[in-house]
């Protein structure tokens, strides 16, 4: 028996590391950049705020979906009650590593799934551990430039996995997408279409 290839989803995003695990996961998927702009003030609710970007990215490309579910994704590091966005520079990317350094941090997802007829918006956090940093530590990441574009001012999936001591949840949410959160959410909407359920 033949099964009907899944359509594929609208990614509303230009990461190239949610593309990457949506490729791992096999779920297909077409990309386009969303028409709106992230505002992050430096303290609010994580959860609330993430979930907020995730809607509006989904909803600013929804008129060309033609029917397509789209996935909406936004993510940030939280310590403390304080938002760690993407650095604005290295000194900036310095000092967040450095308040990061020997403590445990939040990487907090949203992840809005919507077709027409729905809207699922839903939030992940997965704990991350970062060893104790040294001056030598912190300046090798930095001139390594791998912070540029990143929550928190690292990339696990690359040399910023040297700076982590624990992952306590979603690895693949620290990399840039909830895998497992999405998963559910396309076994429970999609019964068999993308091949989970």
């Amino acid at each position: 028996m033949s099964v009907s290839p899944a359509p594929p989803l609208l990614l509303a995003s230009t990461s190239p590391q949610r593309r990457a695990i949506l490729e791992q996961l096999g779920i297909p998927f077409d990309v386009v950049a969303p028409r709106y702009e992230e505002h992050d003030p430096p303290e609010a609710d994580a959860e609330q705020l993430v979930c907020e970007h995730a809607l509006a990215k989904t909803r600013s490309v929804a008129a060309e979906a033609r029917g397509r579910p789209v996935l909406g994704v936004d993510t940030t590091v939280v310590l403390g009650g304080r938002l760690y966005a993407k650095p604005k520079d290295a000194g900036d990317a310095a000092r967040m590593l450095a308040e990061l350094s020997g403590r445990t941090h939040a990487v907090v997802s949203g992840l809005c799934l919507a077709t027409p007829a729905w809207e699922v918006v839903s939030a992940v956090a997965t704990r991350v551990t970062f060893r104790k940093l040294t001056p030598r530590d912190l300046a090798t990441y930095v001139a390594s430039g791998e912070w540029e574009g990143r929550a928190g001012a690292y990339a696990i999936q690359g040399r910023g996995g040297a700076l982590v001591r624990r992952v306590e949840g979603d690895y693949l949410n620290v990399v840039g997408l909830p895998a497992s959160l999405l998963v559910h959410l396309l076994a429970e909407r999609f019964a068999g279409v993308y091949g989970f359920g």
